[in-house]
């Protein structure tokens, strides 16, 4: 069954403030990428491993940008809501829990099966 206008409405305002959220955490982690690094060579040691860990935060932060941005793009096509594997109705359930869903659960389990 597909979402009513609503529906459509506050998942449209999550996916923006979740959207806001993110943008706001990849320029701190820009920022702080631009800090030199400390004189004392124990403390860089340190540092290094850091950047390990916010590099992947970073990659997240970008994968989980790009499908709030695709999920926004279906909202403006009247596409959202629609299995972008099958073009079945994706459940209410399942994009109130996560917005950004493209897919329905059949689907996203298969793509996680296969690796897709």
């Amino acid at each position: 069954m597909p979402l009513n206008p609503e529906t459509i409405e506050q998942l449209n305002q999550e996916l923006l403030l979740a959207k806001q959220t993110l943008n706001t955490r990849v320029g701190l982690i820009h920022d702080h990428a631009k800090k030199p690094l400390n004189a004392d060579s124990s403390e860089q040691a340190a540092e290094l491993g850091n950047v390990e860990v916010v590099s992947a935060l970073e990659s997240d932060a970008v994968v989980e940008l790009a499908e709030i941005n695709a999920a926004l793009q279906r909202i403006e096509a009247d596409t959202y809501g629609i299995c972008i594997s099958c073009g079945e109705d994706i459940a209410e359930a399942r994009l109130m829990a996560r917005p950004a869903s493209a897919e329905c659960v059949d689907c996203a389990e298969e793509t996680q099966r296969t690796g897709d």
